[in-house]
């Protein structure tokens, strides 16, 4: 083994092994465990969120391969229908062409010629995961199967009348014309206002005062509401006032909907550009009047005086007409949340248009259902809840796209506007008895892409053919996802997987929380504190990360203030910590359902772990190769260490299979991590020491290397699929030491407790001898006496069991403690002044006299009494100053708390030590 870790000389050349190998294929053999890979964007680049979620999914395949699982982790990406148009868009605006001048074919054709160039970076990414998908069977959501799967569904839902055309209001991007999911819309808070017009009554008698946020839309309003028991309004109900600017009068109506305390209590009603009006209007059968085209300027519904404008621009022109005919009351400064489309930036608008739709309350029942009675368990269980409220309460799914890259919908439409759906133009004339003089023209609009995402458990084996997968690998085992696309995806693909496969996708839901940086804040490129996962892996110069940061950015504002944001947190840039070092760090932080501060530090210290067990490594191949490791006959000795360190492995073993199986990551990383580095790197491995150094017999030092060997290899097999990279590259030199056989550890067995290896006693007796090297490693700290020099050790107060417990360990305790002489005390005997330490209720003594400079050390310990003390005034003075008390964050003056206990604590043990030492 190389004398240093350096992750980027084994993790890419042992990925290219596997895959070439083909070791990440299901071995066809053993119970089947399938994960469906949520399948990213083909345009997309690998995020935390991904390398978060991607760590549990890969854990959880390679525990189960190795546990003896016909694992399948099932790969593929999403065509990303909107994203990846505006890729290629762009692209194409560079060269000074739209995608209207090339025409919807060669269109096309640039976007496939894109996808095969450039539509992969997001998988080779994942490679640098260690993802052990079988790319052998990736998927793609617009290859062959997967569209005969779409079309398929959409026919079959078609003809029992779960598909339907229909005119409803939806969220309208207007710079990309097309209606978008809610998952598309990004609503914060922004400041903007409220104008409160006046709206005259049709009689003359006085007027209505409405306030709206998007005064432009006051030229689709249909009606005036107001709550039915406003004993302000109810005189008014039903008669009618005037709309300004219109010449258009609309009645007073009254509803539930209306808040009487918010404002004057009078609402505008616009049922074409509002999701709550729509459905006031359609309680009360209200015209429905579309103002806008596609591109958000006003149409021919309007007044002439606003034709052609800007919605903004419209706004801008109402205002000042308002004002001028004494109609606006007053402009209130007002923070509102204004939905933007995710990917333009543009303010979405509700629009009322032609879509096409999926009934979803036949379909949610049996989903409600599956829940309901456990055929699918939410992890954790209260977001069953969150899935309920939406599935009881759903409406109907705008499936349709107004843009040209996705599955186009197979529906064709003949001159009189008649609708015919089949899977192809063939199959509708023959369907339909149509002959060849009738002109049908296509549907020009592609399938949300979230409807091909929803087959994607049962697509992506191969449906609607009945293949040996399908048979075999549905319904899945677990999906590992975020809360934030349950409604989106989770509810959707069980809706139809019940529907057409008759079973649920998977028997578990698990769902991770969000990770966020080091202050909690949401990583967003704007607050410039997104982390990349390959950064992190291969590491970045400071000038590289700024540069990537701020490349693109129009807005040099916000480019400074990104590299303000960066060089304060990554002064130095971002050292290569290697992926497993990553890996393990958000294993660690998986704790069930909550979000997740990353930062640095814990990345680093796992970083430390990784090279810990490297140094582990070799030591263990350099006192053991070439050496007798007890693979044959000859006897074995095992020392005390020896079977207590198998004692431990086995209960570590246990801890770790069982936190896996019920998914608690973090838990599982932390018996890992404490075993391997306090257990089997801090005490084992120097317990082993004085075996191997020592007179001890041949069948003692086998023993010792034997054991060496095999806990080694068995915990270099318990963290393969948390750490997969070095845990391969040790186990290759140390496996074949142990007896392990095999070309890859990942195909090795996972390990198991054996409850007969366990030891009580055994552990009993190494934590006394624990706690007697520690106390004098102790003793030695306090009185600042070097670790290399023996001291004469005084035993008082103990027992014969003690007694025999250091016959039995004493190679152990010389060889760590470095005692020069050891004496035993017999009852009354009155020891010299002393330092002293306790392993029980037996006393181990240091005489001071002869040990120590009796005036350097009080010298010493007085000048670190006065650092104390000034540290503990600055503390104090701190706390005593009220406004630091209410003005700070509570974290901090808690911090300041804890911070003078502790000094408080020190100044104690240093006025102990300085009195023992003036008795001298």
């Amino acid at each position: 083994m190389d004398k240093t870790y350096d992750p980027r000389a084994i993790e890419q050349s042992l990925y290219e092994q596997w895959e070439r190998a083909g070791h990440f294929r299901p071995s066809g053999n053993g119970t089947p465990y399938c994960i469906m890979l949520p399948p990213p964007n083909v345009t997309g680049t690998l995020h935390m969120g991904h390398a978060f979620q991607h760590t549990l999914m890969d854990t959880l395949i390679r525990y189960q391969r190795m546990s003896g699982a016909d694992a399948l982790w099932q790969g593929g990406t999403d065509h990303a229908g909107i994203a990846t148009q505006m890729v290629v868009e762009r692209q194409l605006a560079a060269e000074g062409v739209s995608r209207h001048d090339l025409g919807r074919e060669q269109f096309l054709e640039r976007v496939w010629q894109w996808k095969a160039e450039s539509g992969d970076t997001i998988t080779r990414q994942m490679r640098r995961l260690g993802n052990s998908i079988d790319w052998d069977r990736e998927r793609f959501t617009m290859d062959d199967g997967l569209s005969r799967a779409v079309r398929e569904v959409f026919v079959r839902l078609y003809d029992e009348g779960l598909i339907y055309r229909g005119k409803r209001l939806v969220n309208w991007d207007p710079v990309l014309h097309t209606a978008v999911s809610d998952l598309e819309v990004i609503s914060e808070e922004e400041q903007g206002s409220l104008w409160h017009m006046r709206y005259p009554l049709a009689d003359g008698s006085g007027h209505l005062v409405v306030a709206t946020t998007r005064p432009e839309t006051m030229l689709g309003d249909t009606a005036v509401a107001v709550h039915p028991e406003d004993a302000r309004y109810n005189h008014l109900i039903g008669r009618q006032v005037e709309l300004p600017l219109t010449g258009r009068t609309i009645p007073v109506i009254a509803d539930d909907y209306v808040d009487p305390e918010f404002g004057s209590g009078c609402v505008k009603i616009t049922p074409a550009h509002d999701f709550n009006d729509y459905a006031v209007g359609q309680r009360h059968d209200l015209p429905v009047i579309n103002i806008f085209t596609v591109d958000a300027k006003i149409n021919d519904e309007a007044p002439e005086a606003y034709r052609g404008l800007d919605r903004f621009d419209a706004r801008k022109r109402i205002i000042a007409d308002l004002e001028a005919q004494d109609l606006l009351e007053r402009i209130d400064d007002h923070k509102l949340m204004v939905p933007r489309g995710d990917r333009t930036g543009a303010v979405i608008e509700p629009f009322l248009t032609d879509q096409w739709y999926v009934k979803a309350g036949p379909l949610a029942e049996p989903a409600i259902a599956a829940v309901e009675d456990g055929r699918i368990r939410f992890v954790p269980e209260n977001w069953s809840k969150t899935y309920f409220e939406w599935m009881r309460n759903i409406e109907d799914w705008c499936i349709s796209r107004q843009i040209w890259w996705g599955h186009r919908i197979p529906a064709w439409y003949d001159e009189q506007g008649n609708i015919y759906v089949a899977h192809d133009e063939d199959e509708v004339r023959a369907r339909y008895k149509l002959d060849s003089g009738v002109k049908l023209t296509r549907d020009p609009d592609v399938l949300d892409t979230w409807f091909s995402s929803a087959l994607w458990p049962f697509s992506t084996l191969g449906w609607p053919d009945e293949t040996p997968e399908l048979s075999r690998y549905y319904p899945t085992n677990v999906l590992v996802t975020g809360f934030d696309i349950i409604f989106f995806w989770v509810a959707r693909m069980i809706m139809m997987g019940q529907k057409f496969m008759g079973d649920v996708p998977f028997r578990e839901v698990y769902i991770t929380g969000l990770i966020r940086d080091s202050e909690g804040q949401k990583m967003s490129k704007s607050k410039g504190n997104v982390l990349d996962p390959i950064d992190l892996i291969d590491g970045i110069s400071l000038d590289d990360l700024i540069d990537k940061r701020t490349r693109g950015l129009m807005q040099p504002q916000m480019a400074k203030r990104i590299e303000k944001v960066t060089r304060k947190h990554f002064p130095e840039g971002i050292p290569a910590f290697g992926t497993d070092a990553l890996r393990f760090t958000l294993a660690s932080l998986a704790s069930t359902g909550r979000d997740i501060k990353f930062d640095l530090g814990r990345i680093e210290g796992y970083r430390n772990f990784c090279n810990k067990l490297w140094n582990a490594a070799r030591y263990v191949l350099m006192n053991t190769e070439g050496q007798d490791t007890g693979l044959g006959d000859e006897p074995v000795e095992l020392s005390l260490a020896d079977r207590w360190i198998e004692s431990r492995l086995q209960d570590v073993i246990g801890q770790v299979r069982a936190q896996l199986n019920a998914y608690r990551f973090d838990l599982a990383a932390q018996a890992l991590y404490d075993f391997t580095w306090h257990e089997y790197c801090d005490w084992y491995l120097e317990l082993s020491k004085p075996v191997l150094t020592g007179d001890s017999t041949v069948e003692a030092q086998r023993g010792t290397r034997r054991t060496l060997v095999r806990v080694l290899d068995t915990l270099l097999r318990l963290m393969h699929p948390v750490i997969p990279f070095i845990t391969e590259a040790i186990w290759r030199q140390v496996g074949p030491l142990a007896g392990s056989r095999g070309d890859t550890l990942m195909h090795q067995p996972y390990p198991e407790s054996d409850e007969d290896r366990k030891d009580a006693a055994v552990e009993s007796e190494i934590e006394w001898v624990k706690t007697f090297i520690l106390g004098m490693r102790r003793i030695r700290a306090e009185m600042d006496i070097s670790p290399g020099k023996p001291l004469p050790l005084l035993i008082d107060n103990w027992r014969d069991s003690d007694r025999a417990r250091y016959d039995e360990a004493e190679a152990f305790i010389g060889f760590l403690a470095k005692p020069e002489s050891v004496t035993w005390l017999e009852p009354g005997n009155e020891a010299p002044e002393s330092a002293m330490a306790l392993v029980g209720e037996m006393r181990l003594l240091i005489p001071l006299a002869g040990l120590i400079d009796k005036d350097a050390e009080i010298a010493r310990l007085e000048k670190e009494q006065a650092r104390v003390r000034k540290n503990l005034d600055v503390c104090s003075a701190k706390l005593a100053n009220p406004s630091f008390v209410e003005r700070a964050p509570a974290d901090v003056v808690e911090k300041e708390r804890t911070r003078v206990s502790e000094l408080e604590t020190t100044l104690k043990e240093l006025d102990a030590q300085l009195e023992r030492i003036r008795r001298l």
